[in-house]
């Protein structure tokens, strides 16, 4: 049974920096199409960005381009997403997702097959 465990998540400044861990169990992390998205209430789940199976391609929305950043741990089993210079409207609740369709590059949240249940971040000074 795959599981995807987030943590990490807290109350940060803007301008600091926070890192998010997605855990994986049940199955290898680099055998997945990996992202993460954020959710803010009242509006539906936001593609922040996503790793691709194997050697991996990443990529990011445009509104946390140049401040984020994604990785991946085989030996921990475990995708990262750090996050850097953060604003306000970073606060949202950030989920991690596997997609085993490994044929595409999945943005949207339908194309996704597994979830975490979802950490906080909350940017305020």
């Amino acid at each position: 049974q795959v599981q995807l465990v987030e943590s990490g998540g807290g109350l940060v400044q803007p301008g600091d920096s926070l890192t998010l861990s997605c855990a994986v169990s049940g199955r290898t992390v680099t055998t997945f199409n990996m992202g993460w998205f954020r959710r803010t209430p009242g509006k539906e789940r936001e593609f922040v960005g996503g790793v691709t199976w194997g050697t991996p391609t990443v990529r990011y929305a445009d509104s946390v381009k140049g401040r984020f950043t994604i990785s991946r741990d085989s030996a921990k089993n475990t995708m990262y997403l750090q996050m850097n210079s953060l604003k306000r409207e970073d606060t949202a609740v950030y989920y991690c997702a596997a997609d085993r369709d490994i044929g595409t590059t999945p943005n949207a949240a339908m194309d996704y097959d597994y979830w975490g249940q979802g950490t906080q971040v909350t940017v305020s000074s």
